[in-house]
C-alpha cells in the first residue's frame, strides 16, 4: 500500500470492515492516518500496514507454559502500525505517547529492561541473530487503542507487531530458513513466544528475551483467533483443540482496573515464580526416578494415577519453594487445566451458559485462593459483575493488576459497562481514575493490510 492510502478514511474503513473490525473501523481508520503521517514520508511511498490485537484469556490461567490448555480470543482493539523500509540498518519506532526508540539492527543490542524500547530492541536482536546480519531496518509508527499493561497482552502484541513489520520489509517469510521453522501461523506464534521468553525454536537459537518466563498463549490468540469464535489451544507444542461459536447476542464487557499489570520489578518476580514453581514440581517427578517429561501437563497426562504419584514425590522433595506453595501451585494447575477447561468446553459446546458461568466462578475462586495472583480491585470487579447480572465474569492475564471480563447481552453491553464502572469508582476511587471499560466481541487475528 501507499502512504496516501492509509490517509484515505473511506478506503481504510472498507478494508478494516472486510477484515472483521466492522464495529471499530471508523476509529481505526483515523489511527492509521495519524500513524502514516508520523512517518513524514511522501504519499507515494510504499508501506506495510498491520493490525495486531490484544487478547482475552477466557480460561486457562497460567497453564500454557506448563503444557496445559486455554480458551482464548482476540479483541477488536490493538496496534495500528505503518512501516517503511530504511534501506540501511537503522530502526526508528514512533508512537504518540513515548519518546521514539532509535537503534541499529544488530546482534549486540543491549535493551534496557523496564523501558518500553526493550520490546522492539529484543525483537530486532533476535531476528538478526536468527536470520543473519544482512537485515534492513525500518521506520515504524504505531498507535494503539489497547490499554498498556492491562492484562490484554499489550506487550506481546507490540512485539508481534514489530516482528511482523520487520519480517515483511525484509521478506523473511520467503527464505528457506523461515519456511522450515515457521511454516504456519501456529509456528509463528511459537517462535515469537520464544523471542519473548528467550528459548530456542527449531534451528532458531534462543536469546535473552525480555525477562519473563511465559508461554505462547498470548501469541497464539493474537495470531490465530477467528471473529465470532472462541479458540481452545494446548501448548508446548501449540496445537488447536476446538472452536466454540460465540452467540451473536452476547458480548464481552471489559473493565481495566487502572492498576497496571506490569511484568517488571517485584511483579515480574511474582509472575516468574508461578512459572518456576511448575518446573520445580516437574523436578520432583524426576527426583523420584520417573522419566523426565517436558512439563507438568505431560506428567499429569502420562499415566493413570500420575497426579497421586506426583503428590507423593512432592511430599519428600527439597526445594527453595515452601512445600505448601508447591502444593497450591499444583492444585491450581489441576483445577484449571484438568477440570475447569474440559467442563467449560462442554458447556460452551452445549450452549449452556448458566453452567458456563458456574464453571467460570470456580476458576475465579482458584485464581484468588490457589494462584494468589489477584488484587482487591480485580477481585471486586469479578464479583461485582456477577452481582450486576453478568452471565460469567473472571479476571484474566498475568494477574497482579490488569482487567476483568464479563459476559453480557450485547444489547446491554454499554449500559452494563457504565454501571460496572460506577460501582468500581465508588469502591476504589483512586484506581478508578485510570480505569475504563469497553465491550468487544471475539475479533480477528493479526493481519496485514
Amino acid at each position: 500500500m501507499k502512504i496516501a492510502e492509509f490517509k484515505n478514511n473511506g478506503m481504510m474503513q472498507e478494508l478494516l470492515c472486510g477484515k472483521g473490525l466492522r464495529a471499530t473501523a471508523a476509529e481505526k481508520a483515523s489511527l492509521y492516518a495519524r500513524a502514516a503521517s508520523m512517518l513524514g514520508a511522501s504519499d507515494d511511498t510504499d508501506a506495510v500496514g498491520l493490525f495486531v490485537p490484544g487478547r482475552i484469556e477466557v480460561l486457562g490461567k497460567h497453564t500454557d507454559y506448563a503444557g496445559g490448555s486455554s480458551i482464548v480470543t482476540a479483541v477488536d482493539r490493538g496496534f495500528c502500525l505503518v512501516a517503511i523500509p530504511t534501506g540501511d540498518k537503522t530502526i526508528e519506532v514512533m508512537t504518540d505517547h513515548e519518546k521514539p526508540a532509535v537503534f541499529t539492527m544488530s546482534p549486540d543490542l543491549q535493551p534496557t529492561v523496564g523501558d518500553w524500547s526493550n520490546y522492539p530492541m529484543t525483537v530486532a536482536r533476535r531476528l538478526v541473530r536468527n536470520f543473519g546480519p544482512g537485515l534492513h531496518g525500518a521506520r515504524i509508527a504505531f498507535i494503539s487503542d489497547l490499554p498498556p499493561a492491562s492484562g490484554m497482552s499489550s506487550s506481546s502484541a507490540l512485539m508481534i507487531a514489530i516482528a511482523m513489520a520487520l519480517i515483511a520489509v525484509n521478506k523473511l517469510d520467503e527464505t528457506d530458513l523461515y519456511k522450515r521453522n515457521i511454516p504456519d501461523r501456529i509456528s509463528l506464534a511459537g517462535y515469537l513466544a520464544t523471542v519473548e521468553n528467550g528459548l530456542s525454536h527449531g534451528e532458531l537459537t534462543g536469546d535473552r528475551g525480555v525477562g519473563t518466563f511465559g508461554g505462547s498463549e498470548d501469541h497464539t490468540a493474537i495470531l490465530n483467533s477467528r471473529p465470532g469464535n472462541l479458540g481452545q489451544y494446548a501448548y508446548s507444542p501449540t496445537r488447536h483443540e476446538a472452536w466454540y461459536a460465540f452467540p451473536e447476542d452476547l458480548t464481552f464487557a471489559i473493565a481495566y482496573s487502572g492498576v497496571q499489570a506490569q511484568k517488571t520489578g517485584p511483579v515480574r518476580e511474582k509472575y516468574n515464580g508461578l512459572s518456576l514453581m511448575t518446573r520445580a514440581i516437574s523436578d520432583a517427578w524426576i527426583a523420584c526416578g520417573n522419566k523426565a517429561l517436558p512439563h507438568l501437563g505431560a506428567i499429569l497426562a502420562s499415566e493413570d494415577g500420575a497426579e497421586a504419584r506426583l503428590r507423593k514425590c512432592l511430599a519428600n522433595f527439597q526445594s527453595s519453594y515452601p512445600k505448601a506453595d508447591l502444593d497450591r501451585r499444583l492444585d491450581a494447575f489441576v483445577e484449571e487445566n484438568c477440570r475447569i477447561i474440559p467442563a467449560a468446553g462442554a458447556a460452551l459446546k452445549a450452549g449452556d451458559f448458566t453452567k458456563f458461568g458456574e464453571i467460570v466462578d470456580r476458576s475465579q475462586d482458584a485464581t484468588e485462593n490457589l494462584l494468589g495472583n489477584q488484587i482487591p480491585e480485580t477481585m471486586f470487579l469479578a464479583h461485582e459483575a456477577r452481582k450486576l447480572g453478568a452471565i460469567a465474569a473472571s479476571a484474566f492475564g498475568a494477574g497482579f493488576g490488569g482487567s476483568v471480563w464479563a459476559l453480557v447481552k450485547r444489547s446491554e453491553g454499554d449500559k452494563f459497562v457504565e454501571r460496572w464502572m460506577r460501582a468500581y469508582s465508588a469502591e476504589y476511587p483512586e484506581a478508578a481514575m485510570a480505569a475504563h471499560g469497553f465491550s468487544t466481541g471475539p475479533g480477528p487475528a493479526a493481519f496485514e493490510l
